[in-house]
């Protein structure tokens, strides 16, 4: 597994391509509004984006079909914009990633509509709190698993379960790269596997359950539910590791 270093100037590169992210986000979190529909707040990304010289980059890739993933109420990632127009009581996940002068951005936030449930209230920030409970822990020369471990641990210990088969990732060149972070532990060795290391760069994100774990694809092939049907949530961040600790790049 070959997983890059990042010289200084690199990692500025990304920070660029990671701050029209965070950007992005934020514009999506204030017009979050009842009646808005999942395509003018794709659309308001995509100008945004656009505007600041860099290119959406999920539009297209693997052939999704926009520049948001806009993941609604029991859709956990991946979900494709439609003419739904939000309601009180919804909750909306943002994934959105860039590209900016050959370097890639992602991140993602879930965000409620109006009021919501003291479920949904803790359902959204399980998926905050434990993102930022892994990115505190980071330290050179720990292991990725370890890292799994910590952010199924978080999720855990909150009342909800990680959603398998998906994961964080490498960041750079290209907007996946190795190595692949899940959310939980695979295999039964937290001390196997690479190790944290300066100059690396890579998204955390947790996609949080409320019982099931096992993923379903729904039929237009893109939206990621749990096989127990209730809703979920999904936080990420894009962090490089500088002087032997985690940096947030995708903060606006």
């Amino acid at each position: 597994m070959a997983i890059a270093l990042r010289q200084p100037a690199d990692i500025e590169k990304l920070r660029a391509a990671n701050k029209i992210v965070g950007g992005a986000l934020e514009l999506l979190r204030q017009n979050t509004k009842i009646g808005i529909s999942l395509k003018e707040l794709d659309a308001m990304a995509e100008d945004y984006i656009r505007s600041h010289e860099a290119r959406p980059s999920f539009k297209g890739l693997y052939g999704f079909p926009n520049a948001v993933c806009t993941s609604l109420n029991h859709v956990i990632i991946h979900g494709i914009p439609t003419e739904y127009k939000l309601q009180e009581g919804d909750i909306i996940g943002y994934d959105i990633g860039t590209e900016l002068n050959g370097w890639f951005g992602d991140a993602a936030i879930t965000v409620a509509v109006g009021e919501v449930s003291d479920k949904d209230k803790e359902l959204i920030a399980c998926a905050k709190d434990s993102l930022y409970e892994a990115i505190d822990a980071i330290k050179v020369g720990m292991r990725f698993k370890e890292l799994s471990v910590i952010l199924e641990n978080a999720i855990r210990s909150r009342g909800f379960v990680p959603l398998h088969s998906f994961c964080g990732h490498g960041i750079g060149k290209k907007p996946h790269e190795e190595p692949e972070i899940p959310n939980y532990l695979e295999g039964k060795d937290p001390k196997g596997g690479p190790k944290i290391k300066n100059g690396m760069v890579f998204c955390l994100e947790p996609m949080i359950c409320q019982k099931d774990s096992k993923p379903l694809i729904l039929e237009n092939k893109w939206d990621v539910v749990s096989a127990d049907g209730l809703r979920g949530s999904h936080y990420e961040h894009t962090v490089a590791v500088v002087n032997g600790k985690a940096e947030i790049l995708s903060l606006a």
